[in-house]
């Protein structure tokens, strides 16, 4: 068996080349761009009123002005402001040439005869006018590559006419789930029989990790099968998940199979609870990873290992994130494991969830965190600072 922090070692240096894909920009929310996206436009492309009000020329402030006509937002007419006239001007339009200053309609006062007199002594030249260019200049970079693609940056990228971008590349996922005595949800259930759970946990988590094209199989523990879908997932995925069949039972065809289909192992066991049998190993750039057939051990894996992988892969930010927190109650274990156990974390404190049992998902359902016991340590003290995983 090997340590936690080698596992991780292990899995960090057989990370493939990082893949890139060009997606529809409504497609892009939540990637991150491969490129330096440029804009090929001034973003405005003229000088546009951010206010409801009149344009005039700063130098009339103080004259009574005649309203020459209206600029609605979107008009494609060029309006010339000619001295001792205002235009009624509305968010978003453009101002008439001429024109260097919007006042707000608050602060005119409309005379009977069609004329304004401006009540603003604040009012300054240039106040509530966007400059072309302000948002994006033409040819310049407006998003760097590296660069998390948030509702906000997908907004400012069709708002400066991008239609697609450039972005490291989900990869392709299949997750196949072992064993006989699995039903789905909504099936009776027989007497030695359980719902299979571990599917739908796992592809909610990969989805959140920004997976979108899911390979979902159940297989029965049958040497033949499980060998066979394993060879079909390999030709046309970059990331394999199976689940359940890892340990050394007479039930468990995983390793074999494994072998057989030519994937290398690189560790199979790591000292740890949560999740002992976890087994990686590579066939080419393909990644394989088999998971304990126990629902919280499955997932409990995932977090340590393949969400911060697909964080890697991806370059975006991950659904995980350590911190330290207090603990709120004594924890004894004995040494030899590292235990992430089930918690609560709220407002810098950590507590431990009843149920830790590896089969046991209602504890899971309610935390938040994942408290880190360290291998070597008898657990935790009352008010001891510990290190906790943040899932988000």
């Amino acid at each position: 068996m090997i340590s936690v922090q080698e596992a991780w070692d292990i899995i960090q240096r057989n990370i493939p080349q990082r893949k890139h894909a060009v997606l529809p920009l409504k497609e892009a929310f939540g990637y991150t761009t491969a490129e330096d996206i440029y804009s090929k436009f001034n973003i405005p492309g003229f000088e546009q009123s951010s206010m409801d009000g009149y344009a005039i020329r700063f130098q009339d402030r103080h004259q009574r002005l005649k309203i020459a006509g209206q600029i609605p937002a979107g008009t494609s007419e060029h309006c010339q402001l000619e001295r001792g006239t205002a235009y009624r001007i509305f968010t978003g339009a453009p101002l008439p040439t001429g024109a260097d200053t919007v006042v707000m309609q608050e602060k005119v006062r409309m005379e009977d005869d069609g004329y304004i007199v401006i009540q603003d002594h604040e009012l300054e030249v240039g106040l509530h006018v966007r400059p072309v260019g302000t948002d994006a200049k033409k040819n310049s970079i407006a998003v760097k590559s590296g660069s998390h693609l948030s509702a906000a940056a997908v907004g400012y990228l069709a708002g400066i006419g991008c239609t697609e971008t450039k972005v490291y590349a989900p990869p392709q996922v299949a997750l196949i789930v072992t064993g006989n005595e699995l039903v789905p949800p909504g099936d009776s259930l027989d007497f030695g029989q359980v719902f299979e759970s571990n599917s739908y946990q796992l592809e909610s988590v990969l989805r959140q990790c920004g997976i979108k094209k899911i390979e979902c199989s159940w297989v029965k523990d049958d040497p033949l099968e499980v060998e066979r879908t394993l060879e079909s997932a390999l030709s046309k995925n970059d990331i394999i998940i199976l689940v359940g069949g890892v340990s050394v039972g007479d039930y468990d065809f995983v390793l074999d199979a494994a072998q057989k289909c030519g994937i290398e192992q690189q560790f199979h066991k790591i000292r740890q609870k949560p999740g002992k049998p976890l087994y990686f190993g590579v066939k080419g750039e393909t990644l394989v990873f088999g998971l304990p057939g126990n629902p919280s051990s499955a997932l409990t894996c995932f977090y340590l290992y393949i969400a911060p992988l697909l964080s890697k892969i991806m370059k975006k930010p991950c659904i995980t994130d350590n911190a330290y927190a207090t603990a709120t109650s004594d924890y004894r274990k004995k040494p030899g494991l590292t235990h992430f156990l089930k918690a609560i974390y709220k407002d810098g404190k950590v507590t431990p969830l009843h149920a830790q049992e590896s089969y046991r998902l209602q504890s899971f359902a309610e935390a938040n965190c994942l408290m880190i016991l360290p291998e070597n340590s008898e657990g935790c003290e009352k008010d001891e600072v510990i290190e906790i995983i943040v899932l988000k």
